[in-house]
């Protein structure tokens, strides 16, 4: 009975196509608490393959606890609902589980890692998902084109991972590992905040390097500079820990024009 209801709802805000046997991500009524006080109140979302959404919201309205819901971060406790992913219940699996099984999550505040180059850290992390061998040469051929298409110098491929990077190049590393790792769903939090016009503009030509029809990628931002070069499947709005509407991309103009007051 739980499961129809939740079809329904969804079959509601999306329409009867989101039942396709390509759906990639599903989220069935989320309750999530983070520090014993309660953020997400009862989250509903499908993702198929091939599409991106985006969430929006104003600060402190959820969007980074969906994403760390989905990874499982322990600091966030669920206390109702589900998360599958490409047909399997991850929702209590570890968060290093969930990443090899194809989903990344960039952070709005990538750390430092001294001592750890940006091209061992790629190649460690790629062998983990893959369980194959990397070709050093060919690795480091394939990150110097990476760059260049980010602008990013490619001598950074040497330095420690985000060390000494400013905001702007701490961001385009977080869109290489992307492209590197090419995971299934790739959620991006936050990716554009603090970066001026031009990084944005480069930040979303990675991400139209990175969608094809076979993955997904789901934005959470609080504007929507970076939506001006991306085309977006669904936008939802979630205020106060509930998604209070989905739309088409028209929905994320309707919010730079007008804000979140109506919503509220």
């Amino acid at each position: 009975m739980q499961d129809e209801k939740y079809q329904y709802k969804v079959n509601e805000i999306y329409g009867k196509e989101m039942t396709m046997s390509n759906k990639l991500l599903e989220i069935k009524d989320l309750y999530v608490d983070a520090e014993e006080k309660e953020i997400l109140k009862g989250i509903n979302m499908q993702i198929n393959k091939g599409e991106v959404h985006v969430i929006m919201g104003p600060n402190g309205s959820g969007k980074t606890t969906t994403a760390n819901a989905i990874l499982n971060n322990p600091i966030y406790m669920k206390r109702n609902g589900s998360i599958l992913f490409d047909g399997e219940d991850i929702t209590n699996l570890k968060t290093d589980e969930i990443a090899r099984k194809g989903i990344f999550m960039s952070f709005q505040s990538p750390e430092e890692i001294p001592g750890v180059s940006v091209t061992n850290f790629l190649k460690y992390a790629k062998n983990k998902i893959t369980g194959e061998p990397i070709k050093i040469f060919e690795f480091k051929s394939e990150l110097k084109k990476y760059m260049e298409e980010l602008n990013m110098n490619p001598k950074n491929m040497e330095r420690s991972l985000n060390v000494g990077f400013s905001g702007g190049e701490k961001k385009k590393n977080e869109i290489l590992q992307m492209l590197v790792l090419n995971p299934k769903l790739a959620i991006l939090d936050e990716t554009d905040s603090g970066l001026d016009v031009d990084a944005i503009k480069t930040v979303s030509k990675g991400i139209e390097m990175f969608k094809n029809k076979d993955n997904a990628i789901l934005i959470i931002t609080h504007n929507t500079k970076i939506l001006n070069s991306l085309k977006v499947d669904y936008v939802h709005v979630l205020i106060n820990g509930k998604i209070v509407k989905t739309g088409k991309q028209e929905l994320a103009k309707e919010i730079e024009e007008n804000g979140y007051s109506k919503f509220k």
